[in-house]
């Protein structure tokens, strides 16, 4: 895992499809950034975006657009793992499931980010965001199992 790897990955979480860019593929980067602006369009991110770091979780989803958010976070994790691989990155056994798992996790925190969890109501910024952790601590938990479990055969 070289910093060039990183540095692609840290790009991509700035903004989908900077990360291909910089690796010079510039057919799927701009397909991921031209995927990244519709989908932030259509599901007024960034309007959720303010009213969430502003404290307002009702106003923000009631502006969320769920049917659209749900493909922000397959989208994002993608392109950081692709970003990430392309580099030179991620190329142990199974390097790709955290990734995956955060994905899957932070869509399940949309899914539920209109209710209270914990008693408090996160909204659909704060509760994604929160499931970022336990999803890569999935992902890597299964990744060091299915490499533990294949060596013992």
């Amino acid at each position: 895992m070289g910093k060039n790897s990183i540095e692609k990955l840290f790009w991509s979480i700035a903004l989908p499809g900077f990360g291909q860019l910089l690796n010079g593929r510039y057919l799927k980067g701009i397909l991921l950034v031209a995927l990244e602006f519709l989908i932030n369009v259509q599901a007024n991110f960034n309007t959720v975006i303010m009213l969430s770091f502003r404290g307002d979780m009702a106003a923000a989803i009631e502006q969320v657009n769920y049917g659209w958010i749900m493909f922000y976070p397959c989208l994002y994790f993608f392109a950081m793992w692709d970003a990430y691989k392309d580099a030179g990155g991620g190329r142990s056994p199974y390097s790709f499931l955290p990734f995956v798992f955060a994905a899957y996790f932070v869509t399940v925190g949309i899914m539920f980010s209109n209710t209270k969890v914990l008693g408090v109501l996160w909204g659909p910024i704060w509760l994604p965001i929160l499931s970022v952790i336990p999803g890569l601590g999935v992902g890597f938990l299964i990744k060091m199992v299915i490499i533990k479990w294949g060596n013992a055969k």
